[in-house]
């Protein structure tokens, strides 16, 4: 099995929100326990999703692309006035791409300020949010300099692995 059938899958898992997930392919074997997991609940869950998930890693590209969709469509009704031009030249941007598939936050805590909001200049390497991901917070980084025109997705909500997070304009 691939490292990318392996990513589509726990993708596919966390998308579903199951508790445990156990597969057996050859001599390869996976066993992935999510938070929702409870000790009492495991051999139900696992005997109840491993055989009919087995076979869904081609079915996951259906899962993946409404995600940025739906993660969009919550933040533009606030800014819609101040992003309605940019949104017809999002080609002129580049992107700030999560890493990973987890848990977006735009602050380290709540009672902590936003690493970046719209209009904020950044430059390579800077912190730009955090993703949790199996109760572990990851800093990520931004690979490009500009200034931030967009915000793709809200606090607090999962993400895929190379979903869009932020649009920055590099002339910014």
């Amino acid at each position: 099995m691939s490292t990318k059938e392996i990513q589509d899958l726990l993708k596919l898992v966390s998308k579903l929100e199951l508790s445990e997930f156990k597969m057996k392919e050859g001599e390869f074997s996976l066993s992935v326990r999510t938070k929702h997991f409870v000790a009492g609940e495991s051999s139900q869950a696992s005997a109840g999703t491993s055989a009919p998930l087995m076979p869904m890693p081609a079915a996951t590209p259906t899962y993946a692309p409404p995600a940025p969709v739906a993660a969009a469509a919550p933040s533009a009704p606030a800014p819609s006035k101040k992003e309605e031009a940019p949104v017809d030249d999002e080609s002129n941007y580049l992107a700030v791409k999560s890493p990973m598939v987890g848990t977006f936050y735009r602050s380290p805590s709540p009672d902590k300020p936003i690493y970046v909001k719209i209009g904020d200049t950044i430059a390579s390497g800077d912190t730009v949010c955090i993703i949790e991901a199996m109760k572990l917070f990851n800093e990520v980084e931004s690979e490009v300099s500009g200034k931030i025109v967009k915000v793709l997705v809200e606090d607090a909500q999962p993400v895929e692995y190379d979903q869009v997070l932020f649009l920055v304009d590099p002339k910014g």
